[in-house]
């Protein structure tokens, strides 16, 4: 008997469960039966198939997350992972399945605490933040200094927070694009730097989050020069909030940091590739994306389990089809998302190690997108421009009109940092909208975990997915250029 319970009910049912899904779901039964028709036709049974619970999406995330928790970029359980799905695509029968593997130098955390120390004595909850190098033995001691923003840390004179810890209280807005989370983050990725220049001996901000529990939200802060050059946490809000209120009594809040953090120098990460090879043009690439990698905290349901799933169960969907698309429609695992490094280039790792592998290939990448923002709905689509305007985008509003989908009438302006890399050596991108109201209250903590994610939502990403990229797929589109010229106001 398999003395892994959990392990046992997955290896026994998943497969069973895929295919009874496949071949008895009425969408996707008529998907298997049905002569070839019109690419619409196609993409509304895709995305009728998705909702009816076909359940790809959920039993992915369920099993990565189970099986390996937390995976960051360069640990064994990441390594583990892409093992996993390496294994997994090859069984749902996806193409040129492979694993490409990139050095990098890995963050460890240690075990670490933060303490009031005056006025009174309290507890208080941190995160070291990734990259963040560990406090002498005995920890650190010092007299915090808060800012309301970065820019008034900025503005600090050299010397004048000598012996000093340095922190940041700025408060992230909650937004439904998540705009929020870009105004606070450069706190977190600059702030050591900028308090070290002021001479503190260590540095803090109110965790770069929308949430009131106490929780602290970790993440990467920037190497400057090889290295980061003091100690850097995240503080949970409620904890942020008593120390400004401290400080608005007239006392000065004394705090003791421990940081255990250490660095892996040799470490590797890794990108996971898979194929649905196309039919007419094999040769030319839809390329969709996440990050395989997480945070150690929680077990990186949302960030970014869940968009392993919602590519992996679309691109499955189209692989079943009776006739594959014209265009091949690539998968991407990325590894090492999360974390900074110490050498050029700073971040996107994954990203960049594919950019670079495939640089020859990417004038043949028609286009990309990336699904990193956790699981909720999708509410709009922004297309490349050469069709926001076009016929494409009419019959992309008719498909998901369903679904409760804008096609927004703008260019992009993120796309996600994975694909970014190739996006930024021309090849066009697109971006399915999530909300993220809810998104950056777990984000990066100890609650990113399975229970958060939303099935219902799940499936409606997977339907938007599907749909977008079969039509793409499937056509001669040109979605390089400028695109035709807006219409003139009234």
């Amino acid at each position: 008997m398999d003395k892994d319970p959990v392990r046992h009910t997955f290896l026994a049912r998943l497969p069973l469960r895929l295919a009874a899904v496949l071949l008895c779901s009425a969408p996707a039964a008529a998907l298997l039966a049905a002569p070839p028709v019109a690419p619409e036709v196609v993409a509304a049974q895709l995305r009728d198939a998705a909702l009816a619970g076909h359940d790809i999406a959920y039993a992915w995330v369920s099993e990565l997350t189970t099986r390996f928790g937390p995976r960051p970029a360069g640990s064994q359980n990441e390594h583990d992972a892409a093992a996993w799905a390496a294994a997994r695509f090859k069984a749902l029968g996806f193409d040129n399945v492979h694993i490409e593997s990139f050095a990098l130098t890995a963050w460890m955390r240690g075990e670490e605490s933060a303490r009031l120390v005056a006025p009174s004595k309290q507890p208080l909850v941190v995160a070291a933040l990734g990259e963040s190098p560990p406090t002498p033995a005995a920890g650190l001691e010092g007299d915090v200094a808060i800012f309301a923003t970065l820019e008034e840390l900025k503005a600090a004179p050299a010397g004048s927070l000598t012996g000093k810890i340095a922190m940041v209280a700025a408060r992230m807005v909650r937004m439904q694009d998540g705009e929020g989370y870009g105004v606070v983050v450069a706190a977190r990725t600059d702030g050591p730097q900028v308090a070290a220049r002021a001479g503190a001996i260590a540095f803090m901000l109110r965790s770069a989050g929308t949430d009131s529990h106490r929780l602290a939200h970790t993440g990467t802060t920037r190497y400057v020069d090889g290295r980061v050059p003091i100690p850097a946490f995240a503080l949970s809000a409620p904890d942020a909030e008593q120390l400004e209120r401290i400080a608005a009594l007239g006392q000065t809040p004394r705090v003791h940091l421990f940081s255990g953090a250490s660095y892996v120098s040799d470490a590797h990460s890794q990108n996971v590739i898979a194929d649905v090879r196309g039919s007419a043009k094999p040769e030319e690439f839809v390329l969709l994306g996440a990050h395989l990698d997480s945070w150690d905290q929680g077990t990186g349901a949302i960030d970014d389990g869940t968009g392993t799933a919602i590519i992996a169960a679309a691109a499955k969907l189209i692989r079943d089809l009776p006739h594959k698309p014209r265009r091949t429609v690539r998968v991407v695992l990325f590894g090492a998302e999360e974390p900074a490094q110490p050498q050029p280039p700073a971040g996107a790792f994954g990203g960049h190690s594919y950019a670079n592998n495939h640089l020859s290939e990417l004038p043949r990448h028609v286009l990309a997108a990336e699904s990193d923002l956790g699981t909720d709905r999708i509410y709009a689509v922004v297309l490349p421009p050469a069709v926001a305007r076009a016929p494409f985008a009419d019959t992309l509003t008719r498909v998901f009109g369903p679904l409760g989908i804008l096609v927004a009438r703008r260019a992009p302006v993120e796309f996600g940092t994975d694909v970014e890399p190739a996006i930024e050596a021309g090849v066009p991108g697109f971006a399915l909208n999530q909300d993220a109201t809810r998104y950056f209250d777990i984000h990066h903590t100890a609650d990113d975990t399975l229970d958060k994610v939303d099935r219902a939502q799940l499936d409606q990403n997977v339907a938007a997915w599907a749909a977008l990229v079969w039509l793409a797929a499937d056509s001669d589109l040109n979605f390089r250029g400028p695109g035709p010229a807006a219409p003139p106001a009234p």
